[in-house]
């Protein structure tokens, strides 16, 4: 919350909204949401889910379920496009630069979102949950991307 008690934070409402955006994931294992801002100004959002025009998890069911794959392995199995990856991928569709962004995301990033983060010029992340990707955390750390744990849900 903010000083007057009454207003939350600037972290705390884009935070807010990136819980808001995973409502509309359409993955059956785990809802994600993530928001790419710049001097307080949301730039793109987006959730895990199919590729636009493709069918869903939720109507045909989930490969990594029938191959009982685990979290965070064998990534190119599934359907699905991460929730930073969607972000970054509608910032250039349209045309908008995310270069020194910051992003909000309901889950720490895995490797391969990692990577892109990186090169895409992101330089911070506040992310709620955790994720089981030391790897992610250890390139994150060596390319100076500040990886800030905020928990407000």
């Amino acid at each position: 919350m903010s000083d007057n008690g009454t207003r939350p934070s600037w972290e705390t409402y884009f935070m807010d909204i990136a819980h808001l955006v995973a409502k509309r994931s359409t993955c059956r294992r785990r809802a994600v949401g993530a928001l790419l801002v710049k001097d307080k100004r949301i730039l793109s959002t987006g959730y895990n889910g199919a590729p636009s025009g493709l069918k869903h998890c939720l109507d045909i069911g989930c490969l990594r379920e029938k191959l009982n794959i685990a979290s965070g392995e064998r990534h190119e199995l599934c359907r699905g496009i991460h929730a930073e990856q969607n972000a970054i991928i509608q910032a250039a569709l349209h045309g908008v630069s995310i270069k020194g962004a910051t992003l909000f995301c309901t889950n720490q990033p895995c490797l391969i979102c990692a990577k892109m983060i990186i090169n895409a010029g992101i330089i911070e992340i506040y992310y709620h949950s955790g994720y089981a990707d030391a790897m992610s955390i250890e390139m994150l750390k060596e390319a100076n991307v500040e990886l800030i744990k905020y928990g407000n849900h």
